[in-house]
């Protein structure tokens, strides 16, 4: 007996293990194909709750994970791209959207995944192509996904000699809530609530629990799948941890209605199967595709009240600020294009603010080495780029409008302004890459290395603060004490260059630590001559 329950194990989690693979890579296939534009497809569809919810369908069937869909919302929300109410939206139709799964494994067609793991497999081998790659990727992953199933299936067959299992599947029968409970502690161990619906359908399937068993433990699958976006909310903004909450309440709150309904949606299952000739498996994906589409119609209405709990839940004022375009309004184009310009300058403006922020916390992560610095400058220069974008286009249908000679001027001072401003993100962003370098190859800096940073880094910080400040009031005084400051830098870019030859020879310091020193510096030095070509623009010397 011993052999059969170690075959038995190994062949589960094996299994398991092939499955989660098989969903993960065929998940990555299916990103690749989509362009990675999953961020853009959220970013873009989330105008109201309505679209959030189709957003949060499409994304979840092209990554295969509602918590992986999840955790990119909870980024969005943290790097504030995506308001709470936008986020419950889209999370209600992720929920939705990872059903396509159970979908996927009611159409049985185990006894074929060895051909298309081979099909895959060939595609994988023989084709350098990337879309070929990407869709050889997607076929690998599909039939991994059904190989995994055969496994866990065959794994799973000889517990229904278990007396412990015969008794547990009973108690869950006559146990509603235990079922949910089993449901929800599995799905938080396995992180994939894909693969327990999965495991729960090839139960089904092999008569191993019966239908009174198997809906609440499905029930608890939608619970232990909120797991992902909890943890992946630690750390993170107010904000974050809201949306996060609201993925908990909203597959509890629905598990509750459906607990209370449990009889009547027991009968209407076992009717469905009857009458349309379900095999156990399309049975529980029904089922799942059921409890998820009710469950959002009867809580979409009420997307403004969950905001309101979970902001009741967990107080605080959300200090983050807001990334998206706030003053970019395309009526003001055709109906009043001086007042555009105004707007896109308050934009330009806060871009500027942002990098002046993203510098701050890339000198903060190369003076402590904390993660959250990193991830917080990390944020703000996918907020540049995103405006980057954003005002660019703004001024380009600006640029049709009938502009006078000095609105033309301050238009594509504008443009170069962006420019510019995107360009000290990139640099700050080479920076983040840098430190990550020194904490990966344990590099280290001398003391008066890290001191002479510390003065190179203050000095740039304030040179581009002054020259966004010196845009916002056309201060030409300021300006030029902007193209004094950065001659300074030039001058302590070439100071630290001999210093740290210095420290080379003197062997204080490695041929790694140097590079790593030298390109920090050099990053900084360019920055500075981005804060000049502002400031130049302000005196007018820019042509």
């Amino acid at each position: 007996m011993d052999i059969n329950i170690q075959e038995m194990f190994f062949e589960f989690i094996g299994g398991l293990g092939i499955f989660l693979f098989g969903i993960k890579f065929m998940g990555d296939g299916l990103q690749k194909s989509a362009g990675d534009k999953l961020r853009d497809i959220l970013d873009r569809f989330t105008s109201n709750p309505f679209m959030g919810v189709l957003a949060g369908i499409i994304v979840t069937e092209l990554i295969q994970s509602s918590s992986g869909t999840t955790v990119i919302v909870v980024g969005l929300v943290s790097a504030g791209f995506m308001t709470l109410r936008q986020a419950i939206g889209v999370i209600m139709g992720a929920n939705i959207g990872t059903t396509v799964t159970a979908f996927i494994i009611g159409i049985d067609i185990g006894e074929y995944a060895l051909p298309i793991i081979a099909i895959g497999s060939g595609i994988l081998f023989f084709f350098k192509n990337k879309k070929i790659h990407s869709f050889g990727q997607i076929v690998f992953g599909f039939g991994a996904l059904f190989f995994g199933l055969e496994l866990m299936s065959s794994g799973m067959k000889p517990l229904s000699s278990l007396e412990a299992f015969q008794e547990l599947t009973v108690n869950m029968s006559s146990s509603p809530v235990l079922g949910v409970l089993i449901g929800t502690v599995f799905t938080v161990i396995v992180q994939s609530s894909s693969a327990t619906i999965g495991i729960l359908q090839g139960l089904f399937s092999e008569g191993l629990v019966d239908i009174h068993a198997a809906l609440p433990v499905l029930f608890g699958d939608n619970i232990g799948t909120t797991i992902t976006a909890v943890l992946a909310s630690i750390g993170a903004s107010i904000a974050a941890k809201r949306a996060a909450a609201t993925h908990v309440l909203f597959n509890l709150i629905g598990t509750a209605i459906f607990m209370i309904l449990l009889e009547p949606f027991t009968t209407l299952m076992l009717f469905l199967q009857e009458q349309l000739n379900l095999n156990p498996e399309m049975t529980v994906a029904v089922a799942h595709g059921t409890f998820n589409a009710t469950n959002t119609i009867i809580q979409f209405p009420f997307i403004a009240v969950l905001a309101l709990i979970v902001t009741k839940l967990i107080p605080g004022e959300d200090s983050e600020f807001e990334y998206k375009a706030k003053h970019l309004d395309p009526v003001f184009i055709e109906q009043a294009p001086s007042i555009a310009l105004g707007q896109a300058k308050e934009e330009v403006l806060r871009m500027g603010q942002f990098a002046v922020l993203g510098l701050t916390e890339t000198n903060s992560y190369l003076k402590t080495k904390v993660q959250k610095h990193s991830d917080t400058a990390a944020q703000l220069e996918d907020a540049i780029n995103n405006l980057d974008r954003k005002i660019t286009n703004y001024l380009v249908d600006l640029s049709s409008s009938s502009l006078s000679e000095h609105e033309s001027e301050e238009h594509s001072i504008l443009v170069n302004t962006i420019r510019d401003i995107e360009r000290v993100g990139d640099h700050f962003e080479n920076i983040l890459e840098l430190v990550d370098y020194q904490l990966a190859n344990k590099v280290r800096f001398t003391e008066s290395a890290m001191e002479e940073l510390e003065q190179m880094f203050e000095l740039t910080i304030s040179t581009v603060r002054e020259a966004i400040h010196a845009l916002d009031h056309n201060d030409k005084k300021l300006a030029a004490d902007v193209m004094k400051k950065e001659e300074q830098i030039d001058k302590m870019e070439r100071k630290l260059r001999r210093q740290h030859i210095l420290r080379l020879n003197a062997g204080e310091c490695s041929a790694q630590s140097g590079i790593v020193f030298v390109d920090i510096v050099s990053n900084l030095e360019r920055i500075g001559d981005h804060a000049v070509n502002i400031a130049e623009t302000v005196l007018g010397e820019r042509h």
